[in-house]
């Protein structure tokens, strides 16, 4: 048997006197603000097809700005290797070794004193290391020659075209009483190459 459903006797009528009516009536409607704020930030049913070819765009820049990057680092690399093997070659040419520094320099100076016609006095050498490398130190030799001005001129040309890198730091010149030879105080420096942890 079918009941008659009497609609008047259900209450439809909203007390919105009631304080818990209109926290219910804020909370929906910030409920709805924070889903239509969530759906225009995250797309979550995903972005048009210009969207996607700007992303596509913007994905293809970075890629190339890191490629030119790697390019560029592996670029610098190469230029340092080169660097690294372009020194390595000019110290073997250039810098003695320091086990045989006092003979090699000494024959070096006295063959050169001797074509130039020039006297040479003994030298004395003087080994600093360079701060910040433990391969190479410099070595300040001081030495005295006499001799005509033609002749000195052509030894300091020869010292200064050294295979030995010499490097005159300083030249003093003093007229001998007799002879009309000049007496020359000589200071020179040149590097030399060590093995690491080798005591000077």
């Amino acid at each position: 048997m079918l009941r008659s459903f009497n609609l008047s006797a259900v209450k439809w009528a909203v007390k919105w006197n009631d304080p818990r009516v209109a926290v219910r009536a804020v909370l929906g409607v910030l409920l709805a603000a924070n889903l239509a704020a969530a759906v225009i930030a995250f797309k979550p049913f995903g972005g048009g097809a210009d969207d996607l070819r700007r992303d596509r765009q913007q994905l293809q820049q970075q890629l190339a700005q890191l490629q030119a990057q790697v390019k560029h680092g592996r670029n610098i690399a190469a230029k340092v290797q080169i660097a690294r093997t372009e020194g390595d070659k000019f110290l073997d040419a250039y810098v003695t070794d320091r086990r045989v520094v006092t003979s090699t320099l000494d024959s070096e100076l006295f063959r050169m004193a001797k074509e130039a016609g020039v006297g040479l006095l003994p030298t004395t050498l003087n080994m600093e290391p360079i701060e910040g490398s433990d391969t190479l130190s410099m070595v300040t030799i001081n030495t005295n020659c006499t001799g005509t001005y033609a002749n000195l001129v052509k030894f300091v040309n020869q010292v200064d075209k050294s295979s030995r890198f010499l490097i005159i730091e300083s030249m003093t010149a003093v007229q001998q009483q007799s002879g009309g030879n000049l007496s020359v105080t000589l200071k020179i420096d040149t590097f030399i190459k060590e093995r690491p942890g080798e005591v000077l």
